[in-house]
């Protein structure tokens, strides 16, 4: 009889568990929901973040706040999410470079891409560009790899901090052209903009959202994107793989995730948000106004995104035996 009653005891609460999700769903989120940006402001993803808070802010009628959490190149803000309570209330905008690249890179990353995380959805692309100061004379990509190979170990690459898509890619464009270049990764990528604008670095690997208006006005100038297609906001700046390094592509990434074992309705509701908001053009102008592309995707395909660029950049970090201790 004891033994019935456990039985039953079970399966009601299983019930009240199924029947409870939807309530659980529409009463989220009833606080402030904290997005963190395991970065400096001033920089892309900063960018980008504090367009999608504003935004979910209105459809969730609840505050969204960016909250900048440094260090580490982006493993100290990035660790503590994974270690956050999985209630909704913690979510983080990743990149390509904290979810797919750091794990890799860092020998001691402290968290696992795969395990430790529920994709939410995919937000925005955003191609890297090979920026210089005006008076930079390399006009093209075949240009700067001229120079570097008349001088080796002259050149200097500036970078967003190790681990970021702008360290790797200058990484890998070292690589894919056989350079002997010199790169000088800052802590953030506003720090690194202000040294190009002055003068202090003369070409860069980095994202366009901080250097689009300067590119713009003349006070910087791009020489490629990096992705496989030309950006729109700049139609006359060619691509890299075009400009003599073919199948050249380095696009990154940007999703929003929460720690693993954040209720299933929580991450539909916010998927259902973020596809909401990523589709309309609002959205769509002000994420192209930064310098990238609205995406969309479902959680299960914003898994396998950060499980193929975790692949494609672990491989290239194992080739150079690249390893930040």
């Amino acid at each position: 009889m004891r033994k019935v009653s456990v039985v039953v005891a079970v399966i009601l609460a299983v019930v009240l568990a199924a029947a409870d999700r939807p309530a659980y769903a529409q009463s989220y989120p009833s606080r402030t929901v904290t997005l963190v940006v395991p970065f400096p402001p001033g920089g892309g993803v900063d960018a980008l973040a504090r367009i999608l808070a504003e935004r979910l802010s209105v459809a969730l009628k609840q505050s969204v706040v960016v909250e900048n959490r440094t260090g580490g190149g982006g493993t100290v803000g990035t660790r503590q999410v994974a270690k956050a309570e999985p209630d909704g209330y913690t979510l983080m905008l990743a990149h390509t470079g904290t979810i797919s690249i750091n794990p890799s890179l860092y020998a001691n990353a402290g968290y696992d891409p795969r395990k430790d995380f529920a994709p939410i959805g995919l937000i925005g692309s955003m191609p890297v560009a090979l920026i210089a100061h005006p008076s930079f004379p390399a006009k093209t990509v075949a240009d700067v790899i001229a120079i570097a190979k008349r001088d080796p170990g002259k050149l200097n690459f500036g970078t967003s901090a190790v681990g970021t898509g702008g360290y790797l890619t200058a990484e890998y464009f070292k690589s894919v052209a056989g350079l002997d270049m010199t790169i000088i990764p800052y802590r953030g990528t506003a720090p690194l903009m202000n040294d190009l604008i002055g003068g202090h670095v003369p070409v860069s690997f980095g994202v366009l959202p901080p250097a689009i208006g300067n590119i713009q006005s003349g006070s910087l100038r791009a020489i490629a994107v990096t992705g496989t297609h030309r950006f729109s906001l700049l139609p006359d700046v060619p691509t890299a793989s075009e400009s003599g390094l073919p199948g050249f592509d380095a696009v990154l990434h940007y999703g929003l995730i929460a720690p693993a074992g954040t209720p299933r309705p929580i991450i539909e509701r916010l998927n259902k948000e973020l596809r909401t908001l990523a589709e309309s053009d609002l959205v769509k102008q002000r994420i192209q106004a930064e310098g990238g592309d609205a995406l969309t995707s479902t959680p299960e395909e914003y898994a396998k995104d950060i499980d193929q660029e975790e692949k494609k950049w672990s491989t290239l970090i194992k080739k150079l035996n690249l390893k930040v201790e």
